[in-house]
């Protein structure tokens, strides 16, 4: 083959950008996490740190390494993962970073030490490389500084959110050298590959998240003392009443560290000096007094709070005494708070005389304040600022957003009104563009136009990368239209069936579920059966997906427990045997059903999406037939689906094999009722298949289902044909019993735990027949529907349905 370009070659315009291995240099906490993420992705990594003084020079980052495997929340997918991140050391691995197309700088915040780090790592870096500094609020320009001039258009800051797995928000800071095409390619990665969310941020202390968000939690501080609020108290006004994050603010101090707050604090004290807000940067006495005496929080055991037994105890900043945390918020209050109408319920906060109602609208108006006089330095649009506290943060609404819902003019006259009072945080005027302009005359920062930039004074719309495209029902912000533009084909209070617009396929029909956490009812399970005709009569594919979380919770047991208390097992026999028939419609439906799974896929969501055709899974999906908590076993196919995997599975490895060495890890999942920690765990246990796609973002779900699903009917796909399979019988089920009895003479299980999971492993394997027994799928049903409806008759299920229902708690009896 000649070495010549031919013209045509000549021609393309080779702008493809792959990432083939990641360098994270340092093994600390955000490094090995960072680490553990792309991984978690399917990218290699190569995780550097110092050499250790004896053995393995590599042993700090081996050390690291082995560590991820044992943290909970866990950073890897699956503890195998860790196996894959290649441990290094700066002394003998250098020459590592010529195969590295992205070096990631995540060392101590230290800005000589970085400084220092570039140096050495400057000339083994691979030519074309992007290289990043992860820090949480250091000058990046000031970094850039310390390497040489031809590499500096090549480095950023990337500011992930710890722990990185979980958080969404990566801060992308560039400096005025960064190459523009460079940083365009790394947030396609980040937002493709890592699944994360981004926000670029200029380049001033703690960027956009820590910088509003901190503020938020030094306002909460000082209102709290100001009003005389216990801590726990405050957590209730501050978490999930508030729409944010359950924790609370001081919980998630604990969780964070106050070690790192303090630092994160001493950096705006320092560093934002001209601030007008300045005043209030400083280190809570409290917070001082607890990191004096190695109180730092969730890591250390003790911070604001502490467990002591059963107990959650908090401390007193009078008496550093750690005291029962029992205060209750007020019923009125707790009545504005639940208000929906944003502008009722920030008015009834304001005009309320009660200190936690004062509490709550002094700390909403001083992020209000701090955010309109800081937009137009720490970012470029107000979508930036509620994007990194929605994604940073855990808030379902940013500070603009909530502004802007609760009625932009009444509130900024409430904001200017406390200003002039005295009651601010700061004498600081808001901004000019707030009161007069195009965003008075809006009524608002998000138009359709776009978010107001305060630096162009123009509404500027949302990014145009490619990568962009391919999020479908991405949240929009207050004040922004909807772009999903969507046909409904069918919808009813159950369900919707509906299609994309070009260029998505129009041939490939959407079934949602409309129920509270997309659980099966029976209107639910018959909507499905109507898609699949729909489907079949009209269009080439279906996905089963939802434009939120969860994929589904399992069967409605609300719905079915009036039929339960009107006719007993009897009348819900006929619901049973529907939920069945559906799980069957979609496995031998004439056209391709794919899954398009996120969050929680319980029970029946395990059960239906198994019977797919297929499943697209989001990183973050949790799989589980969880039904033995609440006293019966999956009854909608999940039993037969494990039997007849099993069998697969022998004949696919090696078909000598006893077949119970195959069924052992589904009869266990599902007798403890296991849940999939990542969907690689899922595929672990078995429930998603070696072929089932993974997507690391989560708004790329339904892009990539409908594009499998299409792919799939273009393909020529037929469905399976029914087919009989090998049970383990008699012999099977009692190996398991043996198993289960040991499991609860140890502890482990409770005597009605016992009761269930041993139903669990005579259905699994077939019921009273012999080993190697060849069933069908009806007669595997049909010991489902037998065991599940005579489990469903014991008072011990009942009981454990009953408290289900009434407190969300599994009984233990």
């Amino acid at each position: 083959m000649s070495a010549r370009l031919s013209a045509v070659e000549a021609a393309l315009p080779g702008s493809n950008f792959y990432i083939r291995k990641v360098a994270v240099c340092g093994a600390g906490v955000m490094g090995a996490q960072i680490a553990a993420h792309c991984v978690n992705a399917g990218v290699p990594v190569v995780l550097f740190d110092l050499s250790a003084k004896d053995g393995d020079k590599s042993a700090i980052a081996k050390k690291a390494i082995a560590q991820l495997k044992k943290l909970s929340p866990a950073p890897l997918g699956t503890p195998e993962l860790g196996d894959l991140i290649t441990a290094a050391n700066y002394a003998d691995d250098l020459g590592l970073l010529t195969q590295c197309d992205i070096v990631i700088e995540a060392i101590a915040e230290r800005l000589d030490w970085k400084r220092e780090l570039y140096h050495r790592l400057a000339p083994a870096i691979k030519p074309g490389a992007i290289i990043a500094s992860n820090t949480s609020g250091l000058s990046i320009t000031s970094l850039s500084q310390a390497l040489p001039e031809p590499l500096r258009h090549r480095f950023c800051g990337v500011h992930f959110f710890n722990p990185p797995r979980y958080m969404n928000l990566v801060e992308l800071i560039p400096t005025a050298d960064t190459d523009s095409v460079l940083l365009d390619q790394l947030e396609t990665f980040l937002v493709a590959q890592l699944g994360k969310g981004v926000v670029r941020a200029r380049d001033t202390p703690n960027f956009v998240g820590n910088r509003i968000g901190v503020f938020g939690i030094l306002s909460v501080f000082a209102q709290a003392d100001r009003f005389g609020l216990p801590y726990e108290l405050v957590d209730e006004l501050t978490g999930t009443r508030l729409g944010r994050a359950k924790s609370g603010t001081f919980r998630t101090a604990d969780v964070v560290g106050l070690d790192t707050l303090a630092h994160v604090v001493r950096t705006m004290q320092d560093q934002l000096t001209d601030d007008p807000f300045h005043a209030h940067f400083k280190v809570p006495p409290v917070v001082a007094a607890l990191i004096e005496k190695g109180a730092l929080g969730q890591k250390t055991g003790a911070g604001f709070y502490r467990k002591q037994g059963k107990a959650i105890l908090r401390i007193d900043p009078a008496t550093q005494e750690y005291i029962p945390a029992d205060a209750k918020i007020d019923e009125g209050v707790a009545a504005i708070l639940a208000e929906h109408d944003a502008a009722k319920r920030l008015k009834a906060l304001r005009e309320s005389a009660h200190p936690q109602a004062q509490f709550v609208w002094a700390v909403l108006r001083d992020g209000f304040h701090y955010s309109a006089v800081h937009l137009a330095d720490i970012a470029d649009t107000a979508r930036q600022v509620d994007q990194a506290m929605a994604w940073g943060f855990g808030h379902a609404l940013g500070p603009f957003e909530i502004w802007q819902a609760a009625g932009w003019q009444q509130v900024a006259g409430w904001i200017a009104d406390d200003i002039k009072a005295g009651k601010a945080l700061s004498s600081t005027p808001l901004p000019a563009w707030v009161g007069s302009g195009p965003v008075w005359e809006a009524q608002g920062v998000q138009t359709a136009a776009g978010s107001w930039n305060p630096r162009t004074q123009k509404f500027e719309p949302r990014s145009a990368l490619p990568v962009y495209q391919r999020q479908i029902g991405a949240p929009r912000q207050v004040g922004e239209p909807s772009t999903l533009h969507e046909t409904v084909v069918f919808e009813n209070e159950a369900i919707k069936c509906w299609t994309l617009p070009a260029p998505h396929p129009r041939d490939v029909l959407i079934l949602s579920f409309k129920t509270k956490m997309h659980t099966l009812s029976p209107d639910v399970v018959r909507g499905i059966a109507h898609a699949v005709d729909l489907a079949e009569a009209s269009f080439k594919a279906l996905v089963i997906g939802q434009l939120s979380e969860p994929f589904s919770a399992g069967a409605d047991l609300k719905a079915m427990m009036p039929a339960f208390a009107a006719g007993g097992v009897a009348a819900v026999e006929p619901i049973e045997r529907e939920m069945q028939e559906m799980v069957l419609r979609l496995r031998y439906a004439q056209v391709p059903v794919v899954a398009a799974l996120a969050g929680m896929a319980l029970g029946g969501g395990c059960e239906l999406s198994v019977h797919c055709a297929k499943r697209v899974a989001h990183f973050e999906t949790y799989i589980g037939l969880v039904e033995v908590g609440i006293g019966v076993i999956p009854g909608a196919g999940g039993m037969s689906y494990c039997a007849r995997r099993a069998a697969q599975l022998q004949a696919e490895g090696a078909p000598d094999a006893p077949l119970l060495a195959y069924l052992k890890k589904f009869a266990l999942a599902v007798a403890s009722a296991q849940v999939s920690k990542s969907a690689l765990d899922a595929r672990h246990i078995g429930y998603l298949l070696p072929s089932d796609t993974v997507v690391m973002n989560r708004y790329e779900l339904l892009y990539v289902a409908v594009r499998e699903a299409w792919a799939l009917a273009e393909s020529g796909w037929r469905p399976p044909m029914a087919q009989t399979f090998p049970v383990a019988g008699r012999d099977g089920a009692a190996t398991l019993k043996a198993q289960l009895l040991n499991m609860k003479v140890g502890g482990f299980i409770s005597d009605y735990d016992f009761v269930v999971a041993e139903k669990v492993a005579h259905v699994i394997c077939g019921g009273d027949v012999d080993p190697g027994s060849m069933v069908d799928e009806a007669w595997m049903l049909a010991l489902e529907r037998e065991a599940f409806l005579g489990l469903l008759g014991n008072p011990k299920t009942q009981e454990r349905i009953a408290g289900i229902l009434k407190t969300g708690k599994p009984v233990r009896n």
